[in-house]
């Protein structure tokens, strides 16, 4: 797969590098965010079982309603805060935080401390 941009490819490297150390299990599984220009997009995964156990974005329906108005930064808030609310239903107290090869800052920190307020520890 050859990758044109010179930006992605150095994510892409970044997240090889992040996704050797970081693994998901049953008991805390990884909590992935991707962040495209328009959307943000964060899923919590079991390595494990290879399986999605709860999703979140913000082309959902539960959050398209309320997005009039905020900025990205407080809808990716809004995506984490979420995310923790499906994790709790799920009984899912920690989680391993994957920012996917972007930079911990923006909407990806946004995502991180709207779940951690939601109640997960990572």
């Amino acid at each position: 797969m050859a990758i044109k941009n010179k930006k992605e490819a150095s994510r892409q490297r970044r997240k090889r590098s992040i996704r050797q150390r970081i693994r998901g299990t049953e008991q805390r599984p990884r909590l992935s965010v991707f962040r495209s220009n328009k959307h943000i997009y964060a899923q919590v995964i079991d390595d494990v079982s290879g399986k999605t156990i709860a999703s979140a974005s913000s082309q959902s329906a539960t959050i398209r309603e309320q997005l009039d108005g905020k900025k990205k930064t407080e809808v990716a808030e809004l995506v984490g805060q979420t995310i923790a609310t499906m994790c709790k239903d799920k009984e899912i107290g920690a989680v391993v935080f994957d920012r996917n090869g972007f930079i911990y800052h923006g909407r990806v920190k946004a995502v991180a401390e709207g779940a951690r307020s939601g109640g997960l520890t990572f």
